[in-house]
């Protein structure tokens, strides 16, 4: 079983890539996939933070992802490997309370299980260039 802020995180990778592949409203979304849960409060609450967080800061979370992936377009990116940089980016320089180290892990390991057989790779190499950001 996941832990609790992986299945937070699970559960914001979920909203946010359906509000990419359909169009739906992330939020709502997330609030839908919430109701169908026994998930604690707290791991509700962490993913309320990170979809609210993802949806605030979209354009900012997709120029860091522009600058340090510049070989591949964001629109033309995995959309499960576009998310996961999103939510992984918005930990490291946004939010700040995960440590680097462990926002790269989770999202190495979201990569694994939802991602292509790249995603993980490629996942941990854009946040290897996003943690030097971080650092300065």
């Amino acid at each position: 079983m996941p832990t609790r802020r992986r299945q937070a995180r699970i559960f914001a990778l979920q909203a946010l890539y359906e509000a990419d592949t359909t169009g739906h409203e992330p939020v709502e979304t997330l609030e839908r996939l919430l109701q169908e849960t026994d998930a604690t409060e707290e791991v509700k609450a962490f993913a309320r933070e990170l979809v609210n967080g993802a949806v605030a800061e979209r354009q900012h979370l997709d120029d860091v992802i522009a600058r340090v992936a510049p070989a591949w377009p964001i629109e033309q990116m995995a959309t499960i490997d576009r998310n996961i940089l999103r939510l992984a980016i918005l930990e490291i320089l946004l939010n700040n309370r995960t440590p680097v180290k462990a926002a790269i892990n989770e999202a190495v390991e979201l990569a694994k299980s939802f991602g292509s057989d790249n995603s993980a790779k490629f996942v941990n190499g854009v946040l290897g260039s996003v943690s030097s950001m971080a650092t300065r």
